[in-house]
């Protein structure tokens, strides 16, 4: 199935479930079938309409993101610089 026809399916789906709905209320009130007898009607619609559509991933899904990695924990390739410890020296003036 391409993708107009999907798309077509996907927008008819809905009217279509509607129109069998109004039908089979329809034939409740005006013939001697009662709701109780064709609801499975409405069923077996809904049914086709599935099978006719598939199972198909949408074309907007996207996978959701991979989970961040915790917090201050570096990744094994990861190198630090080595820590200098700096002292103050003294003899040194005070900048101005």
């Amino acid at each position: 199935m391409n993708d107009q026809s999907h798309l077509l399916l996907r927008s008819i789906k809905g009217p279509l479930i509607m129109i069998t709905v109004g039908v089979l209320f329809a034939a409740d009130r005006f013939t001697d079938y009662r709701f109780g007898e064709t609801w499975p009607v409405l069923l077996i619609v809904v049914g086709l309409l599935q099978l006719l559509g598939g199972r198909r991933r949408r074309a907007d899904y996207y996978p959701p993101p991979a989970p961040p990695p915790p917090p201050f924990a570096p990744s094994p390739t990861q190198s630090y610089p080595p820590v200098v410890q700096q002292t103050h020296d003294e003899t040194e003036e005070p900048r101005s």
